[in-house]
């Protein structure tokens, strides 16, 4: 029997398909996908929309799907998956690519590409497409999970292959009786439970200020009249709490996305390197996100011992970029999963903090804390003699001082 591997992602798949598992989102792209890869490949398409905390009709996706002409249309609800899941990983992991993206989107694909699949086996399917383009990161992400979780099946790129520019595709719906989905605003919008991603012609220039229009879960911060107070508790390096109510996962994350969002925090705007090669201007909100990496990364700070605390910011940042490149299924990334997760069973207890157009931690506590008030206390707190002083420094300098001396000659 020839190896899964040879016949899968060593090679690509060449051979016409019969039924299609589409990835549909419901916009332009893969609504106009249902009846090109109908119409080239004379193939049944079923397609599957993912709910991963999106703001989306899905009754009305469904209704377009079928118009469109799709012969099956499965609708699942991934919302606690997504949290419980990667969303989970990635607040153990402070997970925040080049110190600014929380990762919204980059985590989402490998779990949307995951129920595709599923469909597309339960449905005996011999292809998988999806409606990513040549210019964006997710081309990688998507197929990275589809050639890892079936690499029997054909993927297909409509929006790579077709040739069509945007205006291109108006033109080809409207030619075809496609239902063009309602477009409300001139920007592109991808979001999910973790983030909300803003792209748009007129704000690809970096200098450019993003008008206000664009934001939807936040609001500017020179309009918060007064701060907002929270507590935060945390159990082993996930929240549970919010001012001591306790509830899951998504919804902590939906209340902190609303209430933090209104007290003028959560807005991301940078600079970003792609994996396809370039650098570009990316807009983001994510109030829940980034209140719940800055608070859990103050409450290591407060339970890890230094060397922990050093390695752990480079296993996040090893985790986020393996993450933000498309390599779910690499190796490393199970392994540090794995590590973080022990890491985190420490990191315990609740932090407080203020939000009044940006965040500011009030104080925090832990039952792990390695914090000890004895210690630093100047008054009465434990003190070195002054040869036990002398003593340290003169170690501590050591290594230091005698490269200085046979360098400068000293």
């Amino acid at each position: 029997m020839e190896p899964q591997g040879r016949r899968g992602f060593l090679k690509p798949v060449h051979r016409k398909p019969s039924k299609i598992a589409l990835a549909y989102s419901g916009g332009l792209d893969t609504t106009v996908a249902i009846h090109w890869l109908r119409e080239k490949f004379n193939a049944e398409v079923i397609t599957v929309t993912v709910d991963v905390g999106q703001d989306d009709d899905f009754r009305d996706i469904e209704e377009r799907a079928y118009k469109a002409g799709a012969i099956k249309h499965y609708t699942i609800d991934a919302k606690r998956d997504f949290a419980e899941g990667p969303v989970a990983m990635a607040i153990m992991a402070n997970a925040l690519y080049e110190d600014r993206y929380p990762l919204g989107t980059a985590l989402a694909r490998p779990l949307i590409a995951e129920k595709v699949v599923e469909v597309a086996k339960r449905e005996g399917c011999d292809a998988i497409a999806h409606g990513s383009t040549s210019k964006g990161n997710d081309q990688v992400r998507f197929n990275e999970a589809l050639m890892a979780l079936a690499p029997d099946l054909m993927i297909i790129e409509p929006a790579k292959i077709w040739g069509m520019n945007r205006a291109e595709e108006v033109e080809y719906a409207r030619k075809h009786g496609i239902p063009i989905p309602s477009v409300h605003s001139r920007f592109s919008i991808d979001d999910n439970l973790w983030s909300r991603s803003i792209e748009g012609r007129e704000i690809d220039d970096p200098g450019v200020e993003v008008p206000e229009d664009a934001f939807k879960w936040t609001v500017p911060p020179e309009k918060v009249s007064e701060p907002l107070m929270l507590e935060i508790e945390f159990r082993e390096g996930l929240p549970i709490a919010i001012n001591g109510e306790k509830m899951d996962l998504v919804n902590l994350i939906l209340l902190l996305n609303k209430v933090v969002g209104a007290h003028g925090f959560g807005r991301v705007d940078h600079v970003e390197n792609r994996v396809v090669g370039f650098k570009s201007r990316e807009v983001y909100e994510a109030p829940a996100a980034l209140t719940l990496i800055e608070t859990h990364k103050d409450l290591e700070k407060l339970v890890y011992t230094p060397l922990e605390y050093r390695f752990k910011r480079f296993v996040d940042q090893t985790w986020a970029d393996l993450v933000y490149g498309g390599l779910w299924h690499e190796p490393l990334r199970e392994e540090l999963d794995t590590l973080i997760r022990s890491m985190n069973r420490w990191v315990s207890g609740v932090v407080k903090v203020k939000v009044f157009g940006g965040l500011t931690i009030l104080g925090r506590e832990s039952p792990y804390a390695s914090y000890n008030k004895d210690l630093v206390d100047y008054v009465s707190g434990w003190y070195p003699s002054e040869e036990e002083a002398r003593g340290f420094i003169r170690m501590h300098v050591l290594h230091s001082l005698t490269a200085y001396r046979a360098r400068h000659k000293a």
